[in-house]
């Protein structure tokens, strides 16, 4: 991680050593580079988690690698902000289905492998989910600001649930970024429209989360666009939690 108690070490993965370890990245690799400069943080050092849902409407996004390239996205984008070259993972259905970490170089068919090794595939419940991020990073020893990545077809199975994480997740230094997939008029996402707008200070400290849906083929969608949509929002959530004292 970029630091631990209260340490901060030289971030970002060089060129070099994506080329040496991960040459099949190095073009999505520059253009997370690009994105990251484009919104003003390339002097921002932040640690990047990534959470993928294992619902069972999800199975033809793994079978078709679709979870294998944004896994590859998140962990080109780490490699910017991040120094250790690791992405933590978190898989979730109707609990948490397990976690790994994904490196630069042992990271080529590692999701798709770990996820058939998973077995059933549930229902959606983000809670246990951010639960196991919040803990990972609390255990960390981290005091630096987290970017989460939260991939998702559809809404929870319980909303009071997840609402009730967001809001007390708000006083630690995690942003979490909600990604939908599948059909943009699905009402299923409106629950996460709704995470994305509720009220600070009434609810939560500062907003904490950002939401875009990525259609129904998402690796359809431009590397370029899906960085910039990965980072719209994470430099006014830095600025509000600077403020608030939840990023020091």
């Amino acid at each position: 991680m970029v630091s631990t108690n209260g340490i901060e070490r030289t971030a970002g993965v060089s060129l070099t050593t994506m080329r040496e370890k991960a040459p099949d990245l190095v073009d999505l690799y520059k253009a997370a580079g690009s994105s990251v400069r484009r919104h003003g943080l390339e002097d921002v050092r932040a640690a990047v988690y990534l959470v993928l849902d294992r619902s069972g409407s999800m199975r033809p996004y793994y079978r078709d690698g679709t979870m294998q390239h944004l896994a590859e996205q998140v962990l080109s984008l780490s490699a910017h902000l991040d120094d250790d070259g690791t992405v933590p993972v978190v898989f979730f259905s109707t609990d948490v289905d397990g976690s790994t970490d994904l490196a630069i170089g042992g990271h080529r068919g590692r999701i798709n492998k770990l996820h058939e090794n998973l077995g059933h595939m549930g229902r959606t419940n983000y809670h246990w989910a951010m639960d196991e991020v919040i803990d990972h990073y609390l255990e960390s020893g981290s005091d630096c600001p987290a970017l989460v990545v939260f991939q998702t077809d559809g809404g929870p199975t319980s909303r009071q649930a997840a609402e009730r994480y967001l809001c007390k997740a708000a006083r630690l230094p995690l942003f979490w970024q909600f990604i939908g997939f599948g059909d943009p008029d699905d009402n299923e996402f409106a629950f996460l429209r709704k995470l994305d707008t509720l009220a600070v200070p009434a609810r939560r400290v500062v907003d904490n989360a950002g939401f875009f849906h990525a259609g129904r083929t998402p690796r359809a969608l431009a590397d370029q666009r899906l960085f910039d949509r990965l980072l719209r929002e994470f430099p006014q959530w830095l600025t509000a939690a600077r403020e608030a004292g939840v990023v020091r």
